[in-house]
Formats: C-alpha cells, sequence, structure tokens
C-alpha cells in the first residue's frame, strides 16, 4: 500500500484557495505533469463525474481517469482511478487556520498490483516529491496572484 499525504500553509482565505483549486480547468496551472483536463464541464462537479487528465510522465503522455467519489464544497475532494496496475485514491481537503490562512492537504493512496509492488516504495517517493513540487506551485501561483490584485 502507498500513502502520501502532504500538505502546505497558502497565506489566502480557505474561499480563495478553494475556489481556485477545487476547478478542474486549473489544475494543468499548478500540477506540473497534468497537460489538460476533460470533463462536461457544463455539468458542476459532483460524485460521479469522470474527469481525464492528460499528463506526461518520463516524457510520454498518459491519460488517467479519475472519477470523482465524493465532493464537500469548500472541504474536499475525493477521486478514485484505476490504471497501470494500480488503484489510486486522490483526496484534495482544505482547512480554515484563520480568516487569511489556509492547510491545503494532498493525499494518494494506491493499492500496487503484484508486478507493480517491488517499486511501492519508490513510488511513495516520487509521489511524495510531486506532491510537494505542485502545493508549492499552487502557493506561489494563488499568494502572487493575490499580491497583484490587491496592489492593483
Amino acid at each position: 500500500m502507498v500513502d502520501v499525504s502532504t500538505e502546505i500553509i497558502i497565506n489566502l482565505p480557505k474561499e480563495k484557495v478553494t475556489e481556485f483549486a477545487s476547478d478542474p480547468a486549473n489544475v494543468p496551472n499548478w500540477c506540473t505533469h497534468i497537460k489538460s483536463v476533460e470533463w462536461n464541464n457544463d455539468a458542476p462537479l459532483r460524485a460521479g463525474v469522470k474527469l481525464v487528465f492528460n499528463e506526461r510522465i518520463m516524457r510520454r503522455p498518459h491519460k488517467q481517469v479519475y472519477e470523482v467519489v465524493e465532493i464537500i464544497p469548500g472541504q474536499k475532494v475525493i477521486m478514485k482511478s484505476q490504471s497501470n496496475g494500480m488503484r489510486m485514491e486522490t483526496t484534495v481537503a482544505w482547512q480554515a487556520i484563520n480568516e487569511n490562512t489556509t492547510c491545503m492537504t494532498l493525499r494518494n493512496r494506491g493499492i500496487p498490483v503484484a508486478f507493480s509492488k517491488p517499486i511501492a516504495p519508490l513510488l511513495k517517493l516520487a509521489i511524495r516529491k510531486a506532491s510537494r513540487r505542485n502545493l508549492k506551485q499552487l502557493k506561489r501561483m494563488l499568494e502572487l496572484n493575490y499580491r497583484r490584485l490587491v496592489v492593483l
């Protein structure tokens, strides 16, 4: 079992963070390996919605289909996927620390199938590194954009 949880403190109100980070259209802006997301964006994000993440991993294109299994607006989104010999669950959650500070948690849990079990420790390290990088990118982007809006 691979279970990786990372978190970051973002110096913005929870509403600002969740509004941006919970919109699938924004994911390619802060997840470096995701190049685009496809879904029926006319419909609201809710349980049962399928999202196709067009990724680039190790210089190769890859499609990952996630299904939203739970969404509590402003609190968390849980998605599940099964591909590449691994079942994966991703949880994105937000908690207000105070009115201007948010803790965002990104958790990836997966069960490797037989051929990938030996690489589980390496997979865990790779997921942790990518998650930290993505959360740092989101923090930089949101805080910088918010500062620009305040200055203008």
